[in-house]
C-alpha cells in the first residue's frame, strides 16, 4: 500500500497543464462572494439553484459563506457531452424539486463560456415566475460570449481556455483537483 497515495495523486495530476487559480485564491473570492450576497439577500428568503454537475463544489463552499438562511435545489442541464466545445444543444435532465414562484431565487454556475446554457436556463426560471432571479458563477470566459447573459456576481474572469478542477470536468475526470488548472495540452481533442 505504501506510495498507493502519491501513485493516485500524479495520475490526476497528469491532466494538469498549468493552475490557473490556486485553491487559496478560490476560498478567498467564495469569502467576499458569500459576504457580498448575504448583505444583498439580508431579510429575503434565499433559494440557491445549482446547475450539476460542476457547480456542487462552489455551491458547498459558497453556502458555507452565507449567514442568511437559504434553501436549495439542483437542475441538471445537458449541452458538452464528453466534447470541449458547447454543442449548442440544451436539455434539462433534471428539473427542480421546488417551486420558485415568489422565491428569491440565485442560480451557481461554476463557469459561464457561450452563455446559451445560462440563457435558456434563464428564460426557463423566469418563467416560472420568481420574484427575483440572478446568477452567481465561479468563472467566467468573456471572450467566449454568443449570448449575453446578465451575471451579478463573478468569481475570476478566465481567459479562452479549457479548464478542469474544483468541479470542472473533461469526460467527467478531474472534478475533485482542488484548484482550477488548464486541461494538459496532450489531452485536448483536436477541432474535427
Amino acid at each position: 500500500m505504501e506510495g498507493f497515495g502519491h501513485v493516485t495523486q500524479t495520475e490526476l495530476e497528469r491532466g494538469v497543464g498549468e493552475i490557473l487559480i490556486e485553491e487559496e485564491a478560490i476560498q478567498t473570492r467564495i469569502a467576499d462572494l458569500g459576504a457580498e450576497i448575504s448583505a444583498d439577500y439580508a431579510g429575503r428568503d434565499l433559494l440557491l439553484v445549482g446547475v450539476l454537475k460542476g457547480a456542487v463544489f462552489f455551491m458547498a463552499d459558497l453556502m458555507r459563506e452565507l449567514t442568511v438562511p437559504c434553501e436549495i435545489d439542483f437542475m441538471a442541464i445537458s449541452s458538452y457531452g464528453a466534447a470541449t466545445d458547447s454543442s449548442g444543444a440544451v436539455r434539462i435532465l433534471k428539473d427542480l424539486d421546488i417551486n420558485v414562484s415568489g422565491r428569491h431565487v440565485l442560480v451557481v454556475e461554476d463557469i459561464i463560456d457561450s452563455g446559451l446554457t445560462l440563457s435558456y436556463l434563464m428564460r426557463n426560471l423566469t418563467a416560472r415566475k420568481p420574484a427575483s432571479l440572478e446568477v452567481v458563477t465561479l468563472l467566467t470566459k468573456p471572450e467566449r460570449r454568443e449570448i449575453d447573459v446578465p451575471v451579478r456576481y463573478v468569481g475570476f474572469e478566465i481567459p479562452n481556455r479549457f479548464v478542469i478542477g474544483y468541479g470542472l470536468d473533461f469526460a467527467e475526470r478531474y472534478r475533485n483537483l482542488p484548484y482550477v488548472a488548464v486541461l494538459h495540452a496532450d489531452l485536448i481533442p483536436s477541432a474535427t
